[in-house]
């Protein structure tokens, strides 16, 4: 990965901070984003004493914000002449239902229109970067959720694991659909399951998450572990030309039924170009 460019959002902890230290290791200049400055500050201090090596840079960003994604995409493609990678690793998983500043319920915001819109906006400089990579972070919990259309935010019943699973094959099915309409450039999509990972994620919002994370974890992954398939789909000169892929444990696997289904996915793909506002 000498002299490539890589992106990792919610690189500041867990399996995010895990892939950016396995692809600054490998000799990667890496850009990680995250939501807070002072967990950001820590992972590159933590990153850089592990690495002994290469190139790290941190930026602050709200990854639920379009407005502040298109700022940062716009910044971005000004400063860095190439991507070589674009790792959308950040997601949450939200207790109550809350919406955005944009008014968008939050779990779709995050896991499903952020990498999304960010993809779209970084592509030209995935365009000119040649073979380029873009791995988006998915979860097994896709197969709790389906792509109900009439309830795609929430708005009828909300239930936090169904909506965070709904997002995450939402972001899957987009992920075939984006390698499709790439074939061809050179830039390859693919997505993965990192396994069940002891990282804390989404405990935060709620007592019950924390006490479950605290009688799961001694049977869960590393961020380490997790990251591994993530590192695989980055940098593995074996998936050269390799898209439209879902992967486990760096096994290319099947996800559920409704990820395959043409008219879902057209359906969906429209419905984000109009939940962000992108031309069609």
């Amino acid at each position: 990965m000498d002299g490539k460019i890589c992106l990792v959002t919610g690189g500041t902890f867990g399996i995010g901070k895990a892939t950016a230290a396995g692809l600054v290791k490998l000799g990667a200049k890496v850009v990680i984003v995250g939501r807070n400055s002072q967990r950001g500050k820590m992972a590159l201090t933590e990153i850089k004493a592990q690495s002994g090596k290469g190139e790290i840079e941190f930026i602050a960003v709200d990854l639920s914000s379009q407005t502040t994604l298109r700022q940062f995409a716009s910044a971005f493609n000004e400063k860095y002449p190439r991507l070589d990678v674009l790792v959308n690793n950040a997601g949450g998983l939200f207790f109550k239902r809350q919406l955005n500043q944009d008014g968008i319920e939050m779990t779709l915001a995050l896991n499903t229109l952020a990498p999304f819109l960010l993809t779209h906006l970084l592509l030209d400089q995935l365009k000119a970067s040649t073979p380029a990579r873009v791995v988006n972070v998915s979860s097994e919990a896709q197969r709790a959720g389906s792509l109900d259309f009439s309830n795609l935010q929430g708005e009828k019943r909300y239930l936090n694991f169904q909506a965070y699973g709904r997002c995450k094959l939402a972001l899957t099915t987009l992920s075939y659909e984006m390698a499709r309409r790439l074939e061809g450039t050179g830039v390859t999509v693919n997505a993965l399951h990192p396994g069940g990972v002891a990282t804390g994620f989404g405990q935060g919002d709620s007592r019950l998450l924390m006490a479950l994370f605290k009688l799961a974890k001694p049977f869960l992954l590393t961020p380490e572990q997790g990251a591994e398939t993530s590192l695989y789909l980055a940098s593995s000169p074996q998936l050269e030309g390799v898209t439209g892929k879902y992967f486990i444990k760096k096994a290319e696997a099947t996800s559920p039924a409704q990820s395959y289904d043409r008219a879902v996915t057209q359906r969906l793909w429209k419905l984000c170009e109009e939940l962000t506002h992108l031309p069609a």
